[in-house]
């Protein structure tokens, strides 16, 4: 942390560190909760499927998106039918 730092050069490092945290947040594409996506929403609740709202809400984004969720919540991800899941925490093989 930068406030932490004791020397300049742990500044400068903390520094460099946050810059980069910045630039990777800036490169990631935030997909947005539409009308399409609270429409699409709705249709999962009158299927009936149990999962969290905003877990829920996040599944409806994706179907509408055509996106792929990274998640290693299959357990609940897993019961919304066409959803595409991708565990990234598992190994490749």
């Amino acid at each position: 942390m930068i406030r932490r730092a004791k020397t300049q050069a742990d500044a400068a490092r903390e520094y460099e560190r946050l810059r980069e945290t910045i630039q990777l947040f800036a490169s990631i594409q935030i997909l947005s909760y539409t009308g399409a996506a609270a429409t699409q929403f709705e249709t999962l609740r009158q299927q009936g499927i149990r999962i969290g709202t905003q877990d829920l809400r996040i599944a409806a984004i994706c179907l509408t998106q055509q996106a792929i969720l990274a998640t290693r919540n299959q357990r609940d991800f897993g019961r919304v039918p066409g959803l595409i899941i991708q565990d990234w925490s598992l190994p490749t093989q």
